[in-house]
């Protein structure tokens, strides 16, 4: 390695690995490392890997084929949810020289002291039923916006998902951790903490079993003066609980906005997902935070696909959610897992009509944001600008999560700003 050591990170997949990623490299920049972006020369390089992106093996294959054109040299890390569910794949990869499993990422610093270029792959991993740890971790990329870790791992057992055996069972943080990471947060003029976690509505499990809630969380960082603004990132429908919906609707940093997972319309099919409600109980929580909060924005997660969705059964999703007041939709095509019980499901969807299915719902999902969008004309949102300067433009998102863009004036950034919607 040169005198100063250098680390490149890319992350795959979602948020939370995001906030992760980043909480890797301020460990690693208080050790000496110089952060390099992932397409320039370093002396180490970690990719933070995902179980949901369908060609995981893929994608991790390709960068690591990138890296080995940079510098040859260098020291490549797989880990993440990916290098939990198969480390043997990974470490056969030429080029990958260490894999850390679950319970090892944040002793990123530990392995790369005792590692030298030349031995052979390592893997460093548990079985899952031993991650029980719960390690915070928060993004920090601009001052505008924080993804902040604040649960991880699920006690839930839907049939298509990886992330209970990537990802271990449901633990938290604690009330007291959170609202001291989220006052740190805000006196570094970061403005917006997005709150994020496998199953964010689980929050409250620790080592001594369920301590605290959601809601109680909620309540507290609501009451921190550091902080202007909070988004709920994604909460399962049946751990939406009203008093979570009124507490929303009545903060004044609780942005009006949520995203909650569908997954299918049709009871049928939620049953084969394992699913823990019924569209009925969806239905009624759509209703109730309209009924609170008219001009909130809602995001919708929906699987397309799953074994045994007929014709009857996808005409029934796409009829809930063409009645439903909901704002936008991310579509996901089935895709099969190693080691889940959906394989187990007979009549398996043919790929040419998953594919169909899916932009019959992304039409539908613009259709909705268009709609929600022009409801929402003539009114004035508040909205936060961001700091990056995209050829003379500036974006930001309204408190209901409406994406502006206009030219670009410096005063606005990281900023809130009253916006008329035209």
């Amino acid at each position: 390695m040169s005198s100063e050591k250098t680390i490149a990170l890319h992350t795959l997949g979602c948020k939370l690995n995001f906030s992760e990623t980043s909480t890797m490299a301020r460990m690693l920049e208080k050790e000496g490392y110089a952060k390099r972006e992932f397409d320039e020369v370093a002396d180490v390089y970690v990719i933070n890997t995902c179980s949901v992106t369908e060609n995981a093996d893929k994608e991790c294959r390709q960068l690591v084929r990138r890296i080995q054109k940079l510098n040859s040299e260098a020291v490549v890390v797989i880990t993440g949810c990916y290098a939990q569910l198969k480390p043997k794949e990974i470490a056969e990869i030429p080029g990958v020289d260490l894999v850390l499993g679950a319970a090892e990422k944040f002793n990123l610093t530990e392995h790369l002291k005792e590692f030298t270029k030349g031995d052979s792959s390592k893997i460093h991993s548990c079985d899952i039923e031993d991650v029980t740890d719960f390690n915070s971790a928060y993004s920090v990329t601009d001052r505008t916006r924080t993804f902040l870790k604040v649960q991880d791992g699920c006690d839930y057992s839907c049939t298509f998902c990886t992330i209970p055996m990537a990802r271990g069972k449901s633990r938290s943080n604690t009330i007291e951790n959170v609202v001291k990471q989220a006052r740190e947060i805000g006196q570094q003029g970061v403005k917006e903490i997005v709150l994020t976690g496998v199953n964010l509505g689980d929050f409250g499990i620790t080592a001594d079993g369920r301590q605290e809630t959601f809601f109680e969380l909620c309540k507290a960082l609501d009451e921190v003066e550091e902080v202007k603004r909070y988004r709920i990132s994604s909460i399962e429908p049946n751990l939406l609980s009203n008093e979570i919906i009124e507490l929303v609707s009545k903060s004044k940093k609780f942005m009006p906005h949520f995203h909650i997972p569908l997954q299918s319309g049709s009871n049928k099919i939620l049953g084969l997902m394992r699913r823990r409600y019924q569209r009925e109980l969806y239905a009624d929580k759509i209703n109730y935070i309209k009924q609170l909060m008219p001009d909130c924005g809602i995001g919708v997660d929906v699987i397309v696909g799953f074994p045994s969705e007929g014709d009857a059964e996808f005409q029934e999703t796409f009829e809930f959610l063409h009645a439903l007041d909901v704002s936008y939709l991310h579509v996901f095509t089935y895709s099969e897992r190693p080691n889940t019980k959906a394989l187990e499901i007979k009549e398996v969807v043919p790929m040419h009509i998953r594919n169909e299915r899916n932009k019959l719902l992304r039409n539908l999902s613009y259709q909705k944001s268009q709609y929600f969008k022009e409801s929402q004309l003539g009114s004035t949102r508040k909205v936060l600008f961001e700091q990056e300067n995209k050829n003379g433009m500036i974006e930001g998102y309204t408190d209901n999560y409406i994406r502006i863009t206009t030219p670009f004036r410096e005063e606005w950034v990281n900023r809130e700003v009253g916006w008329e919607i035209k």
